[in-house]
């Protein structure tokens, strides 16, 4: 069964269309308006090996935070529809990620019950143009429409850009590794027989 998605999300804000599949080999094509989170999700896709298509188009001249917002509704959209009923899969996933002086982990667990708890804490928090404190926007909008509860926990970084990178590429092994298919189950991981 394939496990992809299309997500279409038109506001007077953005105008955003992605695909995902979740069972790709990192094959990519992302053009968010915004370089550096172009940069984001092209690692993103890469290191969790889903194939990844994103078109964006947003009021960037005001600054970068309704499409950073409304990419992660919609990347959690898709997510959301391509595990469909969650049968068979792992549901947790955790990665700990170095790049350079940053080191991040995140844990997953494909619940159906969302929740953030996002700790990174970055003193210079500008790349470039772009604030990486817009990330804990971009995961909780994803989260809560992908019905996953994560944790991210930045455990060092200085360089705003690093640890953005260590958290992307954090999530992107985390998610691969809690959506992957469990061989030994049929049914949803729950004792409860639905997540």
């Amino acid at each position: 069964m394939k496990r992809s998605a299309e997500v279409e999300r038109k506001t007077k804000e953005t105008d955003i269309q992605l695909t995902l599949n979740l069972d790709g080999g990192g094959l990519f094509s992302i053009d968010t308006g915004i370089p550096f989170f172009d940069h984001m999700f092209e690692l993103m896709a890469a290191h969790g090996f889903m194939d990844l298509n994103v078109r964006a188009k947003g009021d960037t001249e005001i600054d970068y935070h309704h499409t950073v917002e409304d990419l992660g509704i919609c990347l959690g959209k898709a997510i959301n529809q391509a595990l469909g009923e969650r049968k068979g899969i792992k549901r947790y996933g955790q990665a700990m990620i170095p790049m350079d002086e940053a080191l991040a982990h995140v844990v997953i667990d494909i619940s159906n019950r969302p929740y953030l708890s996002y700790k990174a804490s970055i003193k210079n928090s500008l790349t470039g143009k772009f604030d990486v404190s817009l990330l804990k926007d971009f995961f909780r909008a994803l989260v809560n429409y992908a019905g996953i509860t994560m944790h991210v926990e930045l455990l060092s970084g200085d360089d705003a850009h690093h640890s953005a990178e260590a958290i992307f590429k954090a999530f992107a092994r985390a998610l691969d590794q809690a959506s992957q298919r469990e061989e030994r189950l049929d049914d949803v991981p729950s004792t409860k027989g639905l997540l």
